[in-house]
């Protein structure tokens, strides 16, 4: 949308009024001084060619005003656009060069300009150069981090004083997710993130408490103190933490600056000791009561005056006591077959590594061979590597040992989200009882043996185990079916809006972060947490029943943009997708059926965005659909709101666009993913933070200056 600059349309109508004040001024002095018959005759004159002189005057009043705007233009407006240009390249550093236009003295100027951002564009990629090379140790000691807590299999994350997160690995984000009582809407990116509070998993005073420990064992001088605490989280899940300081480097500096939590979900791990104690108990106090009575009996037994009725009755509690005995100790050892067969935890693990494992486990036995069949390299399995390689060298030994098999072989393919493990082999069969019965007993591998079998090792990975015979091939083969591992999702980020390929979960500038009792128009810009969003509609006219299709949004923290931590949700509108709108945002009816509807995404959404600022590009928008939400879903969106759109006529007001396109152009952010709600979202952060030094500059440090000065441009003037 293109305005008309008020300041030259002002300048072109006061000339031109002051001109005819003074010629009717002239002209009522004029007619005062003639009598009648002279007034007549005049008049006579003036409607005669009235008509000419006036079309006269129009045709060279807006010849005037053409050419006076085109001065205006070539000279005043082109001056400010350049100014506006040039400090963007000041203030936002971009490289590429300004287009000249105006007169040639602004040409000109344009081009000197053009020349001292080339210079200064070497001088600095020089230092960048250098800069990189002395900052390159540093980048491997966090690429090391990076790696160390990518692969930590234990939950981990660090905060600050205030119980803000500072790091936390994947694994901490799975079990946030697991622990949390909410819907998990968008991958659970609700549930964690850095720079938000620890608190909304944890009981303030919990976190206190073991903090008042550690500071009391440092004052204590103690090393490396810790304290550990176990609480219940909403979800009735059972977690012990485990918390250890994080002081200074200095060697006389022992002041904490955050603290270290590693988290254990015991939950299963509480369930199954009592459940031993228990049972443990229950054999304890019937063994005693059997004991009792055994004694009893045998101490009658021994009277050799008991007459034969009496002597086979206690024989019968003797006999009674002892199968109960038998039966409890059988109970007890089947429930703790069973607990060992689920103590082990599933984890992920690459197919074609597995396969490799169980060929050396299997070429260990003697007599026996095995190589590998079609195996499917990007194949990813969540086992129990252990007890399933005990199964499969113990199926080996028996086929080796019973049927003389000298050669199996290992095949893995993929079957829906489970996957076929197969063990063939060519020559005899085997009738089905023999299968099932190798199937229930105990494995054996030589002089090894486990109390667990094969049948126990199916049902931990809640698979299925059979046996089948290929005629065409002559082959007989035991087959597994096996979990595919939840690896493959977390490895797969949407490429161009997600970044690099290891996840940017820390970012230990926020030690330096603490609560303040400010209020936020109060707080510089650079302080504060934003969430940067975007919503697909089906329409334009939310009053007029049109729906959100999908939320998208991403956080920035600590002046850096968390690519990593996004929500991107598709939204069911209940109602139809006009086809005019697919070709733009791309989504389709058969999209949105079945997907979550606006009563349980905007909670959540909620959730991602509380104690942050809310931006978006053109917020008026957004805001009007979430707004008309707000009374049905029961959530509020209260927080400051900034628009890019109006931060950006704020800061150059002489532009002829601020369209989220225009403005990533001209402050050199490229584009992608446009007209999804995640991918504008990532657009509009990364155009916000550029705008970030261009508001410094022009003197908005705090976020209440931001917002007065977006209040006062032309474009706050839309409503929806």
């Amino acid at each position: 949308m293109k305005r008309i600059d008020t300041r030259w349309v002002a300048a072109l109508l006061a000339p031109g009024l002051l001109l005819a004040l003074f010629a009717l001024g002239g002209g009522a002095a004029f007619w005062a001084t003639l009598d009648e018959p002279q007034r007549q005759v005049l008049g006579a004159a003036l409607n005669q060619s009235g008509m000419v002189l006036m079309l006269v005057g129009l045709g060279l009043w807006a010849l005037g005003a053409w050419g006076a705007n085109g001065l205006y233009q070539r000279h005043v407006a082109a001056a400010a656009r350049l100014l506006e240009q040039a400090q963007v390249r000041v203030d936002g550093e971009l490289p590429h060069q300004i287009a000249p236009a105006g007169s040639a003295a602004l040409q000109g100027l344009a081009q000197g300009l053009n020349q001292l951002v080339s210079q200064r564009t070497r001088l600095r990629e020089d230092m960048a150069q250098k800069v990189a090379e002395a900052s390159q140790r540093i980048d491997q000691e966090r690429g090391r981090l990076a790696a160390l807590m990518s692969e930590l299999t234990q939950s981990v994350v660090v905060c600050n004083l205030d119980g803000r997160i500072l790091l936390y690995n994947q694994r901490a984000r799975v079990q946030f997710r697991a622990l949390s009582s909410a819907p998990a809407l968008a991958g659970g990116a609700e549930l964690i993130g850095l720079g938000r509070s620890i608190y909304g998993v944890f009981e303030r005073k919990l976190v206190a408490h073991a903090l008042e420990k550690i500071d009391a064992r440092l004052q204590r001088g103690a090393a490396q103190p810790t304290a550990q605490f176990v609480t219940t989280t909403p979800a009735g899940q059972l977690l012990r933490a485990v918390m250890t300081p994080v002081r200074g480097t200095a060697p006389d500096e022992a002041a904490m600056h955050g603290f270290v939590l590693m988290l254990d979900n015991i939950t299963r791990e509480f369930e199954d000791e009592s459940a031993r104690d228990q049972r443990l108990h229950m054999f304890t106090e019937g063994s005693r009561a059997s004991l009792g009575n055994l004694q009893a009996a045998v101490e009658m037994l021994d009277d050799a005056d008991m007459d034969a009725a009496m002597r086979e009755r206690f024989q019968a509690v003797i006999r009674d006591e002892a199968r109960a005995m038998s039966q409890r100790i059988q109970d007890l050892a089947a429930r703790s077959t069973q607990a060992l067969s689920t103590r082990w935890p599933l984890e992920d693990m690459l197919g074609a590594d597995l396969v490799s494992a169980a060929l050396r486990r299997i070429e260990a036995l003697p007599g026996v061979r095995a190589r590998a069949g079609e195996v499917d390299a990007t194949l990813w399995l969540q086992v129990d590597s252990f007890s399933l390689l005990q199964a499969l060298a113990s199926l080996a030994a028996r086929l080796a040992g019973d049927y003389d098999i000298k050669l199996v072989e290992l095949r893995l393919s993929p079957v829906g989200q489970r996957a076929h493990l197969d063990l063939v082999w060519t020559g005899p069969s085997m009738s089905t009882e023999t299968v099932l019965n190798w199937e229930a007993e105990p494995m054996k591998i030589g002089p090894e043996s486990s109390p667990l079998s094969v049948r126990d090792v199916v049902q931990r990975h809640g698979g299925e185990f059979w046996f089948e015979r290929e005629r065409v091939r002559h082959q007989t083969f035991f087959r597994f079916l096996l979990p595919l591992a939840g690896a493959q999702e977390q490895l797969d980020p949407a490429s161009l809006l997600h970044g690099d390929s290891r996840p940017e979960y820390y970012d230990f500038d926020l030690f330096q972060s603490s609560e303040s009792t400010r209020a936020l128009d109060e707080r510089p810009l650079a302080e504060l947490a934003y969430t940067v969003f975007d919503t697909e509609t089906t329409g334009l006219n939310p009053s007029e029943g049109d729906e959100i299709i999908q939320i998208g949004a991403t956080r920035i923290v600590g002046g850096k943009l968390r690519r990593q931590e996004c929500f991107e949700q598709l939204v069911d509108p209940q109602r139809d997708i006009p086809a005019a709108g697919i070709p733009i945002h791309g989504i389709t009816p058969e999209m949105v059926q079945g997907q979550p509807r606006i009563d349980s995404v905007l909670p959540a959404f909620h959730t991602f965005a509380q104690d942050t600022v809310l931006v978006a590009h053109n917020a008026a928008f957004d805001m009007r659909f979430l707004q008309l939400k707000e009374a049905r879903t029961g959530v509020r969106f209260e927080q400051p709101v900034l628009d890019t759109l109006l931060l950006s006529a704020a800061v150059h007001p002489n532009q002829e666009s601020h369209g989220l396109e225009a403005i990533a152009e001209r402050l050199g952010v490229t584009v992608l993913g446009r007209h999804t709600a995640l991918g504008d979202a990532m657009v509009t952060a990364e155009v916000f933070l550029k705008l970030l030094p261009l508001l410094q500059a022009a003197g908005i440090h705090t976020l209440g200056q931001a917002r007065e000065a977006a209040q006062k441009t032309f474009y706050a003037r839309v409503q929806y």
